[in-house]
């Protein structure tokens, strides 16, 4: 591959984003797994949160998203990001996204869990479609923008890959561009870059049941994990508490939390309401209360999943509002207008990654995280909904705004070793890889969900060890595939998480443990 200034691995808002500014001070290579519209971005349906009109103020934005966090969110990113938040969404809106409005004019804005005031910009319930195709159409016909589909970015280069040494106790650590596979050639190529963005996404496939499409295996989380740069928060894994329960499906469907911020309430199988038994905003408290009170529901009736009850809202709303999710449920032989939709919580968002600071930059220089695989410090303990389109936009801005003053002085290193295959044989036994992606979903699923304990943990990180092991000896001696590569990201992805999970001896937000007094 040839040099480029600015590397950007992956097409979702944040990469998107970024490359669409990056692109005034140098040339843009984003490279991407599948294909670039394939993002987590494009499956977000509730929309974007920003302050508009009054009553509401920046002040309270900051309060409510202060509160879900249990206030574990940094006060001064979460000020930043909230009062440049109008500033962002005018940048969408200049690259052409269409906000759903009222007759007079003004914004339609809807109201999610955790908000104290309506602020949730949409495009009905396929807001992240609509922004994921608009930033493509304008990023696909930029002529300094070159996006590369269904390459795989394997490792990042730094030091180390000029024969030095580099630990997790290193301060001087550089990003010099990324080993990248190249789906045609199958072979790995290297990508030299001053400037390098990963920008790759959710963890979900971790879990058994996720929100989060197939790609969403913590590439970069374990990519910067293994150049030793800094993680943090691992251990919040955000669940949606409503997502429809379709068993054979994957990933699993997301019933957006707007639907309940329009009246939608969660019951039981007698048909009872039973969210004021857990917090007084029933339906609308945060996710991490949500996720928790159904799977006790679940645990005390047995059943596989709980109800969310639609039907008064009637026919207009859904086919104004929520026409996808009507139609999906209708896919599968629900109609939501007459049927109580059957939802379970799924993995959705880790609140937790690649620690950042307020302006993008990793522990590692000239290296920015943005999007879902940062720690920009947000969210906190709990991620308030609709917040994260709004941070990716954020940060992805003032990323740029760093990374334009130091571009040109940035050289392009020289000596990066080639990638080493001596000795790799092909894999005739894809099982072995399949299975153990079985196996580490189980784990992560049974042991290390919504509520989690002492003993649970310590369990999930034996069983894990395991098939750390046998997945380094199958990597070490394998024709490298991207489904390997998956394999041993999401194993070290796995591992962050239980690791955090074991270092934090209390409850708090989306962290729960029965070994410990909740905080929340």
């Amino acid at each position: 591959m040839a040099e480029t200034d600015f590397l950007v691995i992956g097409s979702g808002i944040a990469g998107l984003s970024f490359a669409l500014k990056a692109c005034q001070y140098g040339k843009v290579y984003i490279i991407t797994k599948s294909v670039a519209d394939e993002t987590s971005t494009r499956y977000a349906q509730g929309g974007i949160a920003t302050v508009m009109y009054e009553p509401d103020t920046f002040e309270k934005h900051i309060k409510d998203t202060m509160t879900a966090g249990c206030e574990l969110s940094d006060p001064n990113i979460v000020r930043i990001t909230i009062y440049e938040s109008q500033d962002r969404v005018k940048d969408l809106v200049q690259w052409g996204v269409d906000f759903d409005k009222t007759n007079t004019g003004k914004y339609d804005l809807g109201k999610e869990g955790g908000h104290s005031e309506f602020r949730v910009l949409h495009h009905k319930d396929t807001t992240g479609l609509e922004i994921q195709q608009k930033l493509y159409q304008q990023a696909k016909t930029h002529p300094q923008i070159k996006i590369l589909e269904n390459y795989f970015a394997v490792e990042l280069l730094t030091q180390h890959h000029l024969g030095k040494e580099v630990t997790k106790h290193s301060t001087d650590i550089e990003c010099y561009g990324a080993y990248v596979y190249n789906p045609r050639t199958k072979l790995v190529e290297i990508a030299l870059a001053k400037c390098v963005v990963v920008a790759t996404g959710g963890i979900g496939n971790v879990y058994g049941n996720t929100t989060n499409p197939s790609i969403a295996t913590g590439d970069g989380v374990a990519m910067v994990h293994r150049a030793k740069g800094a993680i943090r928060g691992m251990e919040f894994v955000q669940f949606h508490p409503t997502a429809l329960y379709h068993p054979t499906e994957r990933p699993a469907f997301l019933i957006t939390e707007a639907l309940r911020g329009a009246g939608a309430i969660l019951k039981d199988w007698h048909g009872n309401e039973f969210m004021h038994k857990y917090d007084p905003r029933g339906s609308l408290a945060p996710r991490d209360i949500v996720s928790r009170a159904i799977d006790n529901e679940m645990k005390i009736s047995g059943e596989d999943h709980v109800y969310l009850d639609a039907r008064h809202l009637g026919q207009d709303v859904f086919f104004t509002h929520f026409p996808n999710i009507y139609s999906k449920c209708l896919s599968v032989g629900i109609d939501a207008v007459k049927d109580m939709i059957p939802v379970v919580p799924a993995a959705h968002y880790s609140c937790g990654g690649i620690t950042v600071d307020e302006w993008g930059r990793t522990t590692i220089a000239n290296l920015y995280a943005l999007g879902e695989c940062a720690s920009t410090g947000l969210h906190g303990a709990n991620r308030l909904a609709s917040n994260s389109l709004l941070e990716s936009l954020v940060f992805s801005h003032r990323a740029c705004e760093d990374a334009r003053q130091k571009i040109n002085s940035i050289h392009f290193v020289q000596g990066i070793k080639p990638w080493n295959a001596e000795g790799t044989v092909s894999n005739e036994e894809m099982i072995l890889v399949t299975q153990s992606i079985r196996e580490l979903q189980s784990i992560m699923s049974n042991y290390v969900g919504i509520v989690r304990s002492n003993l649970r943990l310590q369990r999930a990180f034996d069983r894990l060890n395991i098939i750390y092991r046998e997945t380094e000896m199958l990597y070490q001696r394998s024709t490298l595939t991207i489904r390997i590569c998956e394999l041993r990201n999401m194993v070290a992805t796995a591992y962050l998480i239980i690791r955090e999970a074991m270092k934090r001896k209390e409850s708090l937000g989306l962290h729960y443990s029965i070994d410990y007094p909740s905080k929340n």
